[in-house]
């Protein structure tokens, strides 16, 4: 496999991991809005550190994206 397609593919999996990483990310929030006054107080720290976790890997995987693609400019 050619070098630009091996990065095409990757790129193309980093989306989808971005994607599904965002979906649980505004899971999240919109549950811990919802459940602010009725949930035991451990389950919502738990929600914050999850809540941080995974915005962290987000960026993580926007800035292994955003290295792929500037390789794929540099061929």
């Amino acid at each position: 496999m050619a070098r630009v397609d091996k990065l095409k593919e990757e790129i193309g999996w980093l989306k989808v991991v971005f994607a599904i990483l965002v979906a649980v990310d505004i899971s999240l929030i919109g549950w811990f809005a919802q459940n602010l006054d009725g949930a035991p107080i451990a389950k919502q720290i738990m929600c914050v550190l999850a809540v941080v976790v995974v915005t962290a890997t987000v960026i993580r995987v926007s800035r292994a994206a955003y290295a792929k693609i500037g390789e794929l400019e540099n061929l």
